[in-house]
């Protein structure tokens, strides 16, 4: 009598919105508002913070720059490239320059007090954990689930911006859940869709177009079968969307930002922080090493959480874990290989992944990780990593 195999199977479920959801405008306003800082002034410290509601948008939090952002001006753009209309809008603008104990924790780093310094490092711009996660099931080492619900969204807002769908306005979300056996996806189990639209669009009509147009490109990776659930405006209307019917904020999409369900977060978000803020440069290194491990077929599977002190140069914490997936040495000897080959102090981090550039509105939506023009995503410390764990 043959031994019956038993597979274990799982559900993940992963989300994207498009640049029109509310919480993702307010993202996108912050991060410009950051590049308009860095391109000025690549010594700029931001932290900016964006509420967006009804007729009024507040653009609120610290800047300590050579430059002036005009954010008026900045707002608008923003606005107009999302697809939304520009007039009609209260702004209010309430920045302020960093507070001195911060700057003088990030420039005068505890290190440097002690006798301890080079002279020439900063210290961590806050205290926080950051995590970064990479595996093999995607050519980007991203979770596949994750990778099919950004695709969605991308391409219902290039399918707007093109005049391929017309009914299509900016807000709209993407679910997608995807079922594993043994730890690999196998069947693409639910998908999700809703999508603001026109006022006297066919639901029906535009449900076909976006199948057609949208999900047959979107889900190549993972096809549909024929017990495939495909929900797509299951509400039935979605014609008010965007900050008019929904308050957004920024910050409030981390997991959509970072890897799903798929790991933790470390708690801080992205968006309108330079890179002194850990919470950013931090979280962008994690996922840097975490790809070179798998890329280096250390793991399959890798999980780097990094933590830093406010003030304090060199990481409080480096941890790898691989879920079980490790090939050539034990999670505790990859983590020493990480600190040997990765020079993890804040400045170090800005100039390894070039953060004094003016690049971060392009990470504001579909996701920071996982898109190969992004610095952090590059593949080119394998060979180290290699000879360090031999």
């Amino acid at each position: 009598m043959k031994e019956q195999v038993v597979k274990l199977k799982k559900y993940y479920t992963a989300e994207s919105v498009t640049e029109g959801h509310p919480d993702k405008l307010c993202d996108i306003i912050a991060d410009s508002m950051l590049d308009d800082c860095l391109a000025h002034d690549p010594a700029s410290h931001v932290a900016c913070e964006v509420l967006a509601t009804r007729g009024h948008i507040t653009v609120a939090g610290e800047t300590s720059s050579r430059h002036i952002p005009r954010v008026p001006g900045i707002v608008e753009r923003v606005l107009r490239d999302v697809g939304y209309q520009t007039r009609g809008r209260t702004l209010d603008v309430l920045l302020h320059r960093q507070s001195p104990d911060i700057a003088a924790g990030v420039n005068n780093p505890l290190e440097e007090r002690n006798g301890q310094g080079t002279g020439r490092q900063i210290g961590a711009g806050d205290q926080g954990v950051m995590v970064g996660y990479a595996c093999d099931e995607t050519p980007e080492r991203m979770p596949l689930a994750v990778m099919l619900a950004h695709r969605i969204t991308h391409g219902l807002a290039m399918a707007r911006k093109t005049g391929q769908i017309t009914e299509l306005l900016p807000d709209g979300k993407a679910q997608i859940t995807v079922e594993y056996e043994d730890g690999r996806p196998v069947r693409l189990d639910t998908v999700i869709v809703s999508a603001q639209h026109h006022e006297d669009a066919e639901i029906e009509r535009l449900a076909q177009a976006i199948r057609a147009g949208v999900l047959t490109s979107a889900l190549r990776a993972l096809p549909p079968d024929e017990d495939t659930r495909i929900l797509i405006n299951p509400s039935g209307r979605f014609v008010l969307g965007g900050p008019d019917a929904d308050t957004g904020l920024t910050g409030r999409k981390l997991m959509v930002d970072s890897y799903g369900p798929f790991a933790p977060h470390g708690g801080g978000a992205f968006s309108g922080k330079d890179a002194t803020k850990v919470d950013r440069s931090g979280a962008y290194m994690a996922r840097y090493i975490a790809r070179n491990i798998v890329a280096a077929r250390l793991a399959s599977r890798c999980q780097v959480t990094l933590a830093y002190a406010i003030g304090v140069v060199q990481p409080v914490m480096v941890e790898v874990d691989t879920f079980g997936t490790g090939t050539l040495c034990a999670d505790d000897c990859l983590a020493i290989a990480v600190r040997h080959v990765f020079d993890l102090t804040p400045l170090s981090i800005i100039r390894t992944l070039q953060l004094t550039r003016p690049i971060f509105a392009k990470t504001a939506c579909y996701g920071h990780f996982g898109r190969a023009d992004f610095p952090w995503e590059r593949e080119d410390r394998i060979k180290a990593l290699q000879d360090a764990v031999l």
